[in-house]
């Protein structure tokens, strides 16, 4: 702007040549400005960019042979203003892509790290749950060799699942699909084995969809996990998972009743849990719900669609 203010020199062939190049250079650079500056430099760069490239032709039409006259200089400060808008909103555009794209990236990221979250509490906090109530019946007079091999078993599993969530962070190679009904009854028999109370299955579910069945697995999961936190004194629990229509109902009911914070509870507060589940539940459409079964237990429940809703 000060140079086009103060030039005093020809306006000739040459100029005009060198005007031409100096003002596709200066739209660029309006245009690289808008679209990579922080917020506020862009802002105020921008302006000043564009004031400098819409006055750039007064450089010429103020001493042109003969002068260009007042019409000339507008038409030429129109035109160069219409230049620098283009530059400047095409900045914006690709600006606005930019931060879109950025922001999706940060979702994507954020919504991986809660799945690996998810599954790092549903599958190895219950086996790490399973191989602490092993070890607390070997303590007080079990079997101690059964209980040992059950807990090496249950460590199997556990970091059968570890290796299973850090595969989901590769791009490359084939992936497991995710746990689902077909892996309930192996479930509930390790459960029943592990000197907690007695599982009873009642499963008549068809095939649902594989986000339906994860979900299922999940909550049954879940619900057993707290049935060894926190169910004191529980001797049966009573799983039922069963297709009602359109939908999918979970039910997972104990006996048991609140107890005092054990081993379990002492080391983890917090966490997905059940907030987690319900959520799942939800974003599939369904309904979830926990709370007393009369005047001892727990009743876990959800029914989810097995299309999801419009």
């Amino acid at each position: 702007m000060v140079a086009t203010l103060g030039y005093q020199g020809p306006a000739d062939n040459a100029t005009g040549g060198w005007w031409l190049a100096e003002t596709a250079a200066a739209a660029l650079l309006l245009h690289l400005v808008v679209r990579r500056a922080k917020a506020r430099p862009a802002a105020v760069a921008g302006a000043l960019g564009a004031a400098a490239v819409t006055a750039l032709p007064l450089r010429l039409t103020l001493h042109a042979v003969p002068p260009a006259g007042t019409r000339g200089a507008l038409l030429g400060c129109l035109l160069c203003g219409l230049g620098a808008a283009v530059a400047a909103g095409t900045g914006l555009y690709l600006r606005s892509l930019d931060s879109r794209r950025s922001r999706s990236v940060a979702e994507a990221r954020r919504a991986q790290r809660l799945d690996l979250a998810r599954d790092l509490h549903d599958f190895v906090a219950h086996e790490v749950g399973g191989m602490i109530v092993q070890a607390q019946a070997a303590r007080i007079g079990g079997d101690a060799a059964a209980a040992l091999e059950r807990i090496e078993a249950a460590g199997v599993r556990a970091m059968a699942s570890l290796d299973r969530t850090v595969h989901m962070l590769h791009d490359d190679g084939p992936r497991d699909g995710p746990h689902g009904l077909a892996e309930l009854p192996a479930l509930v028999d390790r459960f029943s084995e592990s000197e907690a109370p007695r599982v009873r299955l009642a499963m008549d579910a068809g095939t649902p969809p594989p986000e339906v069945s994860a979900t299922a697995y999940r909550l049954v999961v879940e619900a057993l996990t707290n049935v060894r936190r926190h169910a004191a004194g529980a001797s049966a629990v009573d799983v039922a998972v069963t297709s009602t229509g359109p939908a999918l109902r979970v039910t997972v009911t104990d006996d048991g009743r609140p107890g005092r914070a054990g081993p379990l509870r002492e080391r983890r507060r917090g966490g997905l849990g059940l907030p987690g589940i319900a959520e799942r539940v939800e974003a599939l459409g369904g309904d979830f719900g926990a709370g007393p079964a009369g005047d001892r237990g727990w009743r876990v429940t959800a029914l989810i669609p097995l299309r999801s809703r419009p």
